[in-house]
């Protein structure tokens, strides 16, 4: 059980590690601009007008860090700190963003993967705490509400683990896009990629956070607690 808890301690100060590292990178990148002045709409619209995509709108949505792509309404939304920024932040986190839109659009495996298994996560994520704490406390008279507990959490990880090449490819669509247009060009460039690799770290931490919290419900769901 020990062993557990230091593996918990150690993700939980890497995790806080990697999200201080992401949000230093936002703050320093923000303050390098574009040399060509565009704000990272246009950048969003320019990449989806480039790669054939006109049903996809642009919009800003409140917060930090909000970034995302909806694929039920076709929104790209962008934070109010990337929407209107002429940052290269900004055009690497709208890049991005308009990468998720090209993956639906060329219909990317992985993510028809993720998407077909948003319902069942959206299902597992409203019942399994509650069932898990269930099942350990009726692991005696009771196991298999533990183990529907883990399948349940399972689909979780799995989503997480699933997110990890779509998040990957999507920043890899932005860095060749923004490259091959000459948005970004030397330094520029690394920025873009350093800050974008950032923003990866976040998900692979939370990957292996799931992992390793199926793993521990696994290990008390078969006996082995020390």
């Amino acid at each position: 059980m020990t062993t557990y808890w230091i593996l918990f301690l150690g993700i939980a100060v890497l995790s806080f590690l990697v999200e201080a590292n992401l949000k230093s990178k936002f703050k320093k990148f923000s303050k390098i601009s574009l040399p060509n002045g565009m704000i990272g709409a246009d950048i969003a619209r320019k990449m989806l007008a480039e790669n054939g995509i006109t049903d996809v709108k642009v919009v800003s949505t409140p917060g930090m860090l909000t970034d995302h792509y909806n694929p039920t309404n076709k929104t790209v939304n962008l934070s109010e700190g990337v929407y209107s920024s002429t940052s290269i932040m900004a055009a690497a986190v709208a890049a991005h963003e308009c990468g998720h839109a090209v993956q639906h659009d060329r219909a990317y495996a992985p993510v028809k993967l993720r998407s077909a298994l948003v319902p069942i996560v959206s299902f597992s994520s409203r019942f399994v705490m509650w069932v898990l704490l269930g099942g350990m406390i009726m692991i005696e008279t009771f196991p298999q509400l533990l183990l529907a507990g883990i399948i349940l959490f399972a689909t979780t990880t799995l989503f997480s683990f699933v997110t990890l090449p779509v998040e990957i490819d999507a920043s890899r669509r932005a860095l060749a896009w923004l490259e091959d247009t000459g948005m970004v060009k030397g330094e520029l460039h690394d920025n873009a990629a350093s800050a974008l690799r950032s923003a990866a770290y976040t998900y692979v931490v939370a990957a292996l956070s799931s992992l390793a919290t199926l793993l521990y419900y696994i290990m008390i769901f078969l006996g082995r607690r020390d």
